[in-house]
């Protein structure tokens, strides 16, 4: 079954989560800030991404742009982005969607259709 990482007070993650229950897609929610996707779950997503550590951030986050990760980012390595990330579920692109065969950060309607076989 699908993880979709979410905040609640995000209208995006919302539309996500009307999208999934329309389609009937089952779906473990987890809190994004609480619970960051693990290590693993993140490596998956960045493979999907083809290797684009910064498809991985929420570029408009406060979290982002207090820490400065516009300058900081590009002198990261893949490790420790990813360590960042994992400690820090702020910093992650949501929606967050992963499972079997499935890895989208952020919610564009067409492509979770595509993704998911709808």
């Amino acid at each position: 079954m699908p993880r979709i990482y979410i905040y609640k007070n995000c209208d995006t993650c919302r539309k996500a989560l009307k999208f999934l229950k329309s389609h009937s897609v089952p779906f473990q929610e987890i809190p994004i800030r609480e619970t960051p996707p693990s290590k693993a779950e993140l490596e998956q997503m960045l493979r999907s991404c083809n290797g684009e550590l910064r498809r991985l951030f929420n570029t408009s986050g406060g979290d982002y742009k207090s820490l400065n990760m516009k300058e900081k980012l590009p002198r990261l390595s893949e490790k420790e982005a990813l360590e960042l990330l994992s400690k820090n579920g702020n910093l992650v692109k949501r929606p967050f969607l992963i499972g079997p065969g499935v890895s989208l950060a952020g919610f564009d309607g067409a492509a979770w259709t595509k993704a998911l076989g709808l």
